[in-house]
């Protein structure tokens, strides 16, 4: 699994043309292997909920939301800095998932 981020900023113009600002935006995207892919075909997981979409909580990110992309604006950099941590955070859920999906059929033996 790859995670892609592209951050950007765009000057905010007001009603006459002045400066107010800026706005800041993160896209992101999941890109995943085949095998990745063919677990989460097995599965049937592409609407596993993985994360609270951060612009709307009544809703989630789901796998499928992952992989295709998308992009959140902020009016500044800290909350842009929060949003790319809980992408980080989805994508290692997302990760752990993926690896528990792998186990099936088989035996994990974990040292302590």
């Amino acid at each position: 699994m790859k995670l892609s981020l592209t951050r950007n900023q765009t000057e905010q113009k007001g009603l006459f043309g002045g400066h107010k600002g800026m706005n800041f935006s993160l896209a992101f995207k999941v890109d995943l292997d085949p095998d990745e892919k063919n677990l989460i075909a097995r599965y049937k997981a592409g609407q596993e909920p993985i994360a609270v979409d951060l612009d709307n909580p009544q809703t989630f990110l789901t796998i499928e939301s992952l992989t295709a992309g998308k992009s959140y604006v902020r009016k500044n950099v800290g909350d842009l800095l929060e949003a790319e941590e809980k992408i980080r955070d989805a994508c290692g859920n997302f990760k752990m998932l993926l690896k528990v999906m792998s186990t099936f059929g088989g035996e994990e033996i974990v040292e302590f």
